[in-house]
């Protein structure tokens, strides 16, 4: 299980890398990126996205 974003509602604002506690994320090209070998599965993401684009799978 790891952090999987929607490009579809992902606006690349940044929020859920500037929260994640072991920098998983980056934004590339307009949208998050997460990379799964780093994610600790924490959910902080998931709860901080205002655009509700991430979610734990």
């Amino acid at each position: 299980m790891a952090a999987v974003v929607n490009e579809e509602r992902c606006n690349g604002c940044g929020a859920c890398a500037e929260i994640c506690p072991v920098e998983a994320i980056q934004i590339v090209d307009g949208k998050a990126r997460v990379d799964a070998e780093s994610c600790i599965e924490c959910g902080v993401c998931e709860t901080d996205c205002p655009e509700d684009a991430i979610s734990l799978e």
